[in-house]
């Protein structure tokens, strides 16, 4: 029926005279090409990806001389519906017949690739690192019953508060809180109204937060098994990839409802515009958790974080165009609370930093010693956190190679920390302020292995990200994270992680697939839905298994 519609008022529209326009980096605008390739049928030569770069926020570089580097990235499982409904459709870069999810289906069917920690948290001790009997969760009577609280409490009632608003402060010193999170990258500071999705959307989980059990691994990094794949299929489709566009202004019809017109951007120091026809749409992401980090190196450190105007000033396009975006709808009343408000992101980083480390290392002493300590072969153990570190240091020691180039004999690790801007315990100075090396030492030192020249030729790249945790923040309104289709909105769409997806937690790729799912089938008028939001919570024996494992 060609003139049927959608709640949000969208109609059913032609592919084949439809010009898409993707604007921003990261898995959003990819997940979105697509499902609009596949889904919708728009033919690839009519979908524009306008990014800043060749290579996204999500990459992974570097060789074995230089040093390996690899952005943050998230644990996977069974929950992650959207992102595998979407592997699922993009074919292996091994074998064509194949697809990127039989790839990491096959990988984890290997018996030594399935996940188990038997040493999800270290303590420090005089007599050297102790494994933590991290099924002990450590809750007091009343750390169970907030816990149980924040669960049955509505979200509305959360909405302003913070996780430290709804507990006493010896919650924060048990295991549990220390693996929930080490596990999703949670502060005190943070929102509780999204701890509160966290724990709805991953009860599931509880019975395993000790031993990560269910994890699925991918054969490589997942930029090179994810996002790699995903990018050569696009380009092998003739999906237009359009580089180094800078920031992007969007022209607005003179209507009470949301409608572009032109996009203008940055190319080559001068401005261009793209005219937006009636059957057009155009797809923005907003914010990024990945703008403006700092990459030092094994001889020098990331710096110190920057201020809010300074960092936006030197954001990438996430973050300007949607601040341009804001500031303009203030000028036209009936959008402004359907766009979002940018602010309250990205201006609280001491509340949102993060620092990760990707380590290179040229002889087996590390993995040998850590298998020994930890009785987990690599990607075994899945998270392991040194839980009296000042910075909480999380290692992740996974299955080599990790990168597709790295030669035998060679093996690479990772990890992060969630306060980088406290003072070291071997190394005593910010983590801020550390070179990749001192990085690297405070390791050992957690770990107690010796610091000698075991470790001469290996290369630490530490990496500062500002906005890593932001959308964890706590929100002064439930509008600062406005809907994927804005309300009154014809062709416009939001999408990566701050927009409002009600009920789902903000982890990086599944809720981004989501919204890129939920923009595709609204804005196309399509009767399709997303993919539902796995939450255990929904079945009475999850329950019952979440209430054992916190009570035991």
């Amino acid at each position: 029926m060609a003139n049927s519609h959608t709640a949000q008022g969208c109609h059913l529209r032609k592919p084949e005279v439809t010009n898409a326009y993707l604007i921003g980096d990261g898995i959003a605008s990819l997940a979105s090409a697509v499902y609009l390739i596949h889904d919708a049928r728009v033919p690839p030569s009519q979908i524009h990806v306008l990014e800043s770069g060749p290579r996204g926020p999500l990459c992974s570089t570097g060789t074995a001389d230089s040093g390996y580097f690899i952005s943050f990235e998230q644990l996977l499982n069974f929950s992650c519906v959207c992102l595998y409904d979407l592997l699922s459709i993009v074919p292996s870069l091994n074998d064509a017949a194949k697809t990127v999810k039989q790839d990491i289906d096959e990988f984890n069917a290997i018996p030594g690739n399935r996940t188990y920690s038997n040493a999800r948290l270290i303590a420090t001790d005089q007599d050297g690192p102790q494994i933590v009997v991290a099924k002990e969760l450590g809750l007091r009577k009343k750390d169970t019953r907030d816990l149980l609280s924040i669960y049955r409490t509505s979200e509305k009632k959360l909405s302003n508060l913070k996780v430290t608003d709804c507990f006493e402060e010896e919650f924060f010193k048990t295991n549990f809180w220390c693996m929930w999170a080490t596990m999703f990258s949670f502060q005190p500071c943070h929102s509780a109204a999204e701890f509160r999705r966290y724990l709805h959307r991953f009860v599931l989980g509880l019975p395993t937060v000790d031993t990560l059990g269910r994890l699925d691994l991918t054969p490589y990094n997942q930029y090179e098994s994810i996002i790699l794949p995903i990018e050569t299929y696009l380009k092998a489709q003739g999906v237009n990839f359009k580089y180094d566009t800078g920031a992007v202004r969007l022209a607005f019809a003179q209507s009470s409802d949301i409608k572009v017109e032109g996009i203008y951007f940055g190319k080559d120091g001068g401005q261009e515009l793209i005219q937006v026809e009636c059957s057009d749409i155009v797809f923005l992401t907003l914010g990024s958790t990945t703008a403006c980090a700092s990459i030092g190196s094994n001889d020098s450190p990331t710096g110190p974080v920057l201020s809010p105007l300074d960092t936006l000033r030197a954001s990438d396009t996430g973050w300007r165009n949607w601040s341009s975006l804001f500031f303009s709808s203030l000028l036209n009343s009936p959008h402004i609370t359907q766009l979002g408000n940018p602010m309250t992101f990205y201006s609280r980083i001491t509340e949102s930093c993060l620092l990760c480390f990707t380590v290179t290392l040229q002889s087996p002493e590390f993995f040998k010693l850590f298998e020994e300590l930890t009785s987990n072969a690599p990607g075994r153990g899945g998270l392991t956190t040194l839980k009296d570190s000042s910075w909480l240091l999380t290692i992740v020691v996974p299955p080599q190679p990790y990168f597709l180039n790295q030669p035998d004999g060679v093996q690479v690790f990772w990890g992060y920390a969630l306060f980088p801007a406290k003072i070291g315990d071997r190394v005593r100075k910010p983590m801020f302020d550390c070179t990749g090396q001192e990085i690297f030492i405070e390791v050992l030192g957690h770990l107690n292995f010796p610091d000698d020249s075991s470790w001469t030729n290996s290369i630490t790249i530490p990496c500062l990200m500002p906005y890593a945790t932001s959308p964890l923040l706590a929100r002064a309104s439930y509008e600062d994270r406005p809907p994927v289709i804005p309300k009154g909105s014809s062709n416009l769409a939001l999408v990566g992680q701050f927009v409002e997806i009600p009920e789902d937690g903000v982890f990086p790729l599944e809720y981004s697939v989501r919204a890129a799912q939920t923009a595709v089938f609204k804005m196309m008028g399509m009767q399709k839905q997303p993919n539902g939001i796995c939450k255990g919570g929904q079945r009475l024996k999850t329950l019952i298994m979440a209430l054992k494992a916190l009570l035991s």
